[in-house]
């Protein structure tokens, strides 16, 4: 809700008297239904009405029953399904100013004045044209005796809010469309899948994705599973680019450094420069010819729109489908028509047709050969993609070396991508002329000599891989400061990357305290948040936390299925995260859970009077009322009306192959933390020598709303909670009054919380890729 609105409104009476209909339109995306059920029960919340309207435009051109009230319950069991329940077609009646009448005709006929889209920039745009075409409409509706004068005036203006919803991403304005990383999760699947038998009979693989005129979906593929080249229309290959990947392919070293296969990623509108296509029978017909390499093409077509949606699609779904609702009842005539976006870790409000003339832009700077302008207008995220693969990927390591030792590690427990983070930092400091070491074991390891050099091929393949490659241990260096301050010595280390959870920060700062005493502590450190806990200081987000999040939502969406099946059960899943409820709080969101016990919110014996069909918790919400005794209680008390079952989900959330977002993210994060340290390097190198002793020598990189950005160890002390090892400000409580809403609780807020709930959902969002 927004920030201007007045503390005194009652977002619970803010829509009596309303009607809002909602709509899905174009090409279907996972996590539409995250949305319409978000819209339907936030908008019963504020006591409007809401409609469906079934097939899209052409439902709202017909009338009759494809417009129809929804209810609380219409909207139940849709989290986790893919597609749109209420329907999407093509509509060319729409098109027409008589279809446009009819569909004007069949609103005012229900007093409906709010429209939510939700679809890509061809249905936004058609949004906005019937918008701007409303007046016009109703004087010919009541001049053919269609509709009165008094209906007329009753619906005078028509409001309008979109929301995107397209697994291409193509849209400029917003950093992830509905769909998009569902997408990708049917993408990296297959990928996986091809991976090993390309690899059992050394083949190159061509994957066609797709995306129409946006290499989005492609680019990210390349940069998750590490492919050796990647067409995309925003950035044509040069000319003689045949050659060019050829030599690439046949490269010896390519061979012998270990690489069993090859992997192309072709986005579907991949061309030349000028202008002309580039297929995957194409590519396919010159490797086979030129080289003779046995190579097998994919074209993974309607595979990608398929599917459950991911943990992250149902939370932006839900977050977007809220501030689309609060957009249209605080909407006055003299408001554009806006629609609801992602930027960095924010929901944001832009408007509509703003930002579909950026989206033209990018055609028109495609189709002008000004590749350079077309990368930038996709956005930052976008650019941030192609930049990093580029430096990946496409950059040869230099022949004259730094002559500086940069060591790597792995501390805390294990988490999906952290092998990302490990293998992105090995090739990005190779890249840069470093000498790279591994570092097993944790600090242990480094106390014990566990150390030896890593090179470009002993991290192939590692950015699919779950768990830790190096090893793991959650032993802090304070006890072992000698042997470690030996080891840094004698293998000449110069810059040092951490890669874990809570401990990497702390063992982080027990060497920056340390630095007084040993000499050797004195290089530049730099810790990567990597925690299914997601609880790292200095970090909106860690590595692992959404392989996690997306283990917990495919197991609750098992277990619903039973629930549903059986009828009067109640179910309990206990989720990890220590102190932290991160991740209870967003699987409850993801699943539809009824409520989401944390730690950080104190709960009660009332708080468990509400029975439910599935309760989520995190491990150490109460010393009290742990998931046994709550068991024990709902058990005892549901005797003869419904019965109770437990599942405590354990390590399997910190297990399995990471997904697309933990790939990428592990990548950049990885990439970014040597590019940093090699500028740190520079700054401390004095008289022949590497001395960091100053707070910015040692930061931890973290994601913070829009930006990576990195932050001192010792500065992020007074925002942390050392014994329940938690940041003590941490941004996702904010979305929790979101959850119980959409949970339909009773919720009475008072001013403070009007302006907090207010606050929050205009001003964050899940998370920008």
């Amino acid at each position: 809700m927004s920030e201007d609105l007045q503390p005194t409104v009652d977002p619970t009476k803010m829509g009596v008297g309303r009607s809002i209909a909602v709509l899905t339109s174009g090409g279907d995306a996972q996590g539409m239904n995250a949305a319409v059920r978000a819209t339907v029960r936030v908008g019963i919340y504020t006591g409007a009405k809401v409609y469906f309207v079934h097939e899209g435009y052409q439902g709202l051109v017909d009338g009759g029953e494809n417009i129809c009230l929804a209810t609380w319950e219409s909207v139940s069991m849709m989290l986790q399904l893919g597609g749109t329940v209420i329907g999407s077609a093509r509509c060319k009646d729409f098109r027409t100013r008589d279809g446009r009448m009819k569909a004007a005709c069949n609103l005012v006929k229900l007093g409906i004045t709010n429209l939510c889209v939700i679809g890509g920039d061809g249905s936004l745009t058609g949004a906005n044209e019937f918008r701007t075409e409303w007046s016009g409409l109703l004087v010919d509706l009541v001049r053919a005796g269609k509709i009165t004068e008094e209906e007329a005036k009753k619906s005078s203006h028509l409001n309008i809010v979109g929301m995107v919803g397209s697994i291409d991403n193509d849209f400029c304005g917003t950093d992830m469309t509905i769909g998009t990383d569902s997408a990708l999760h049917r993408i990296i699947e297959v990928v996986d899948a091809i991976t090993t038998t390309a690899q059992s009979h050394q083949r190159t693989f061509i994957l066609e994705v797709m995306g129409r005129h946006c290499g989005y979906l492609a680019l990210v593929t390349a940069l998750a599973c590490g492919a050796d080249w990647v067409f995309i229309p925003e950035m044509p290959p040069d000319d003689g680019w045949e050659d060019h990947l050829c030599r690439r392919l046949s490269d010896v070293s390519q061979r012998a450094r270990g690489s069993r296969l090859n992997v192309i990623i072709v986005a579907e509108g991949a061309m030349c420069k000028d202008g002309k296509p580039i297929t995957s029978d194409q590519i396919k017909k010159l490797v086979t010819d030129r080289l003779g390499f046995d190579t097998r093409t994919t074209v993974l077509g309607h595979v990608q729109r398929g599917g459950t949606p991911s943990a992250f699609d149902r939370i932006l779904g839900s977050r977007m489908g809220v501030e689309a609702v609060m957009a249209l009842l605080e909407a006055t005539p003299d408001t554009p028509a806006c629609v609801v976006t992602l930027s960095g870790n924010q929901a944001v409000r832009l408007p509509l047709m703003e930002c579909v003339q950026v989206t033209k832009e990018v055609t028109a700077a495609m189709a002008q050969g000004r590749f350079d302008d077309a990368i930038k207008l996709r956005g930052k995220s976008f650019e941030n993609n192609w930049n990093t693969y580029k430096l990946l990927a496409h950059i040869n390591p230099p022949d004259t070396k730094s002559n500086i030792n940069v060591a790597i590690m792995n501390i805390g427990a294990p988490c999906a991508g952290m092998n990302a983070a490990v293998r992105a930092a090995v090739r990005m400091g190779i890249i840069q002329g470093h000498s790279m070491l591994g570092v097993h074991e944790g600090f242990d390891g480094l106390a014990q000599g566990q150390i030896e050099p890593i090179i470009w091929t002993s991290v192939s393949g590692w950015t699919g891989k779950g768990g830790s490659m190096l090893g793991t241990k959650r032993t802090l260096p304070g006890k072992r400061l000698e042997e470690i301050s030996q080891n840094i010595a004698k293998f000449n280390i110069h810059a040092l990357v951490i890669i874990g959870g809570f401990e990497a920060y702390v063992g982080g700062l027990e060497l920056v305290q340390a630095r007084e005493k040993y000499e050797e502590m004195c290089i530049p450190i730099v810790v990567i948040p990597a925690t299914v806990s997601n609880n790292v200081p200095g970090s909106d987000f860690s590595i692992g936390a959404d392989t996690a999040l997306n283990t917990i939502t495919s197991t609750c969406d098992r277990i619903k299925q039973s629930a549903a099946g059986t009828k009067r059960r109640v179910f309990i899943v206990e989720t990890m995260g220590g102190y932290c409820g991160y991740l209870a709080t967003m699987a409850g969101l993801a699943a539809g859970a009824d409520a989401a016990y944390i730690f950080e919110e104190k709960f009660d014996i009332k708080d468990l009077e509400v029975m439910t069909v599935l309760r989520g918790q995190n491990e150490n919400c109460n010393s009290n009322y742990t998931t046994d005794f709550i068991f024990n209680l709902y058990s005892e008390e549901g005797k003869g009306i419904f019965d109770c079952r437990k599942n405590v989900l354990g390590h399997m959330q910190q297990g399995g192959t990471p997904t697309p977002f933990d790939r990428n993210f592990g990548t950049k994060m990885g990439a970014k933390a040597v590019l940093w340290l090699t500028d740190k390097l520079k700054e401390c190198y004095r008289h022949g020598r590497i001395f960091a002793n100053t707070a910015d020598s040692a930061c931890v990189l973290g994601m913070r709303k829009r930006a990576l950005t990195f932050q001192p160890l010792a500065e992020l002390k007074e925002d942390t909670d050392f014994e329940r090892r938690i940041p003590k400000i941490q941004w996702w409580l904010k979305i929790r009054p979101i959850m119980k809403i959409l949970a339909k609780y009773d919720i009475k807020l008072d001013t403070s919380e009007h302006a907090d709930l207010e606050h929050v959902i205009k001003k964050s969002s899940f998370l920008g890729k």
